[in-house]
């Protein structure tokens, strides 16, 4: 059997065509069938998109962005390198904002910035922050790439006042770093929080109870799961490859997943 075709995950033989924000054109994925090594996705922007259609939109009730962790990327680019280089410049020319989440500072969230600017205007369409929201947006988001900012830097460089911070943090725009500094947010964010860090747990401990703390990824895709795993099986398995919480090991069957215990 061709050894490389072994190495291509499960889950690339299974993508639809899906439509989100600026990145539409899903077409950069589109193959007769990805039944080769090579066909994979092997630059960073359509990894994220391949990522970002896996993402449970419908549980949000499509409140949230399509959120991709950067680790998630390696599990599709091996080079990290690349991935990183690539990420920066996407980032850079404003394609895509990164988020620091706060619950390890190893994660990261990836959201293209138009599908992140048109969710946050329509949590805040009708609230009172909506006006302070849409200019946040258009001056500070569109100038700065940091995934965070200092009091020195709204006050003196945005011209925000201090309650207009307030208002920028009640809206869940921002999010308390430290004393006079702020992380950019994702409203609504905190429920992913909670159902990322349950569900990793769960599918580690799936694979932990298997014989030699090990199995096969089509197995473990296709397993009855409980509804701790909210965000969806493949979702986690991308999240514990990139992560290197496991080891991917090639077989006659397909891709072993071990438990890195190391």
């Amino acid at each position: 059997m061709n050894r490389k075709r072994n190495l291509v995950p499960d889950i690339f033989r299974k993508v639809k065509r899906r439509k989100f924000g600026i990145v539409e054109a899903f077409d950069s994925l589109e193959k007769k069938e990805t039944e080769n090594y090579e066909d994979v996705p092997n630059d960073t922007k359509a990894a994220l998109i391949l990522l970002a259609s896996l993402f449970p939109r419908k549980l949000f009730d499509d409140s949230l962005p399509p959120i991709v962790l950067k680790h998630q990327l390696y599990s599709i680019v091996k080079d990290k390198t690349t991935v990183d280089r690539q990420l920066n410049e996407m980032k850079d020319v404003g394609v895509v904002r990164i988020f620091q989440f706060g619950f390890d500072t190893d994660v990261f969230g990836v959201v293209f910035s138009e599908d992140y600017k048109s969710k946050v205007l329509a949590a805040t369409a009708a609230s009172e922050t909506a006006e302070t929201v849409q200019r946040f947006l258009q001056t500070v988001l569109g100038t700065c790439m940091d995934m965070g900012f200092s009091e020195k830097q709204m006050l003196k460089e945005f011209s925000f006042r201090d309650q207009e911070i307030t208002q920028l943090v009640n809206a869940g725009v921002l999010t308390v770093r430290d004393v006079g500094s702020w992380w950019l947010a994702i409203p609504g964010a905190g429920r992913y929080v909670k159902y990322f860090v349950k569900g990793r747990k769960t599918v580690l401990g799936m694979i932990r109870k298997s014989k030699y703390n090990e199995v096969l990824q089509s197995e473990l895709e296709i397993r009855k799961v409980t509804n701790a795993v909210k965000l969806g099986i493949q979702y986690h398995v991308h999240d514990i490859v990139g992560a290197e919480l496991v080891k991917c090991i090639p077989t006659s069957s397909g891709t072993l997943l071990r438990l890195n215990n190391t």
